[in-house]
C-alpha cells in the first residue's frame, strides 16, 4: 500500500463561501467577508507544500469555515512546486502573485526571462516541463491578482507579494494598471531595507512576503509574514487577520 500523498492539499466539506473571481481589467481582488471562520496569511511557500499542510494541521484549520491567503511565490526552490495548481484549485486558498509567478508567466508568453538566472532561482522544474504544461502553470499564475483586500470586523487588510506600490491602499488598484507598478508590488524591498515604518494609508494593516525574516515584522501597519518556511531551519507563519497575530 503506498504512502499517503502529503503534499496534495487537505481534503474538507464544502466551503463557507463561494471562490470569486477577478473582475476583467483588475488587478485586486476584493474578497467577501468570511463570518464562519478564520483569514489566515501565509508567508511564501516555495514548493513546500507538505510542510505547510503540517502547519496547518497544527493550527486546527478548517477549510469548510477558514481561509487560507497566501502573499505569493508558491513555486521554484522546494521540491513540490508542481503541487501549485492542486492548491491553487481549493476554494479556501486565494494567493497573489509574486515575482516566481511571474517568471513562468513571461516565459511562456514572451520568451523573454533569463533562463539560467531562472533555473538558478529554483526555477529547473519549470523549464523541465513539457510546453503543454508549461502553459497550463502559466495560465493559472497569470489569473491570480497582485493584490487582495480582506474585510474583517477590526477593518480592511491588504496583501501583496514584496511592497505596496501606493502610500494610499485605496489608490493601489489604480496604481496597479501601470506595469513599474506591478513590477513594485512583486520585487521591491526598499522599505524593508531601509525599515521605513512610514504606514499605507487608508487600510488597517497589509501583508507581504518576498523578504525573508527569522521572525515575523511589523513596520508601520505592513506586516512581513516570510519566515522562510520554505528552508530548513525556517517556518511558516500563520496570520491570524483578525487579530493581526501568528497563530
Amino acid at each position: 500500500m503506498s504512502p499517503p500523498d502529503t503534499a496534495a492539499p487537505p481534503a474538507y466539506g464544502p466551503p463557507a463561501l463561494p471562490r470569486p473571481g477577478l473582475p476583467a481589467g483588475s488587478h485586486l481582488l476584493r474578497l467577501a467577508p468570511n463570518p464562519a471562520g478564520r483569514d489566515l496569511a501565509v508567508g511564501d511557500i516555495h514548493g513546500h507544500f507538505s510542510k505547510l499542510r503540517d502547519a496547518l494541521a497544527r493550527v486546527g484549520f478548517d477549510g469548510a469555515r477558514d481561509r487560507l491567503l497566501s502573499v505569493g511565490d508558491l513555486i521554484d526552490r522546494g521540491p513540490e512546486s508542481e503541487r501549485a495548481l492542486e492548491w491553487l484549485a481549493q476554494p479556501w486558498f486565494h494567493a497573489v502573485r509574486g515575482n516566481h509567478e511571474d517568471y513562468p508567466v513571461r516565459l511562456v508568453r514572451t520568451g523573454l526571462v533569463d533562463r539560467e538566472n531562472y533555473a538558478r532561482n529554483g526555477g529547473g522544474w519549470f523549464l523541465a516541463l513539457p510546453p503543454e504544461e508549461q502553459a497550463r502553470h502559466a495560465a493559472a499564475y497569470a489569473q491570480l491578482p497582485y493584490a487582495l483586500s480582506v474585510p474583517t470586523p477590526q477593518g480592511e487588510v491588504g496583501i501583496i507579494h514584496a511592497e505596496s506600490p501606493s502610500r494610499d491602499w485605496q489608490r493601489v488598484a489604480q496604481a496597479l494598471i501601470l506595469r513599474s507598478a506591478r513590477g513594485l508590488a512583486t520585487w521591491s524591498r526598499r522599505k524593508a531595507q531601509e525599515g521605513d515604518t512610514t504606514p499605507i494609508a487608508g487600510v488597517r494593516a497589509v501583508v507581504v512576503g518576498h523578504q525573508p525574516m527569522a521572525d515575523p515584522l511589523v513596520l508601520g501597519n505592513v506586516h512581513y509574514i516570510d519566515t522562510a518556511g520554505w528552508t530548513p531551519e525556517g517556518r511558516f507563519t500563520l496570520l491570524d487577520l483578525a487579530t493581526l497575530q501568528p497563530v
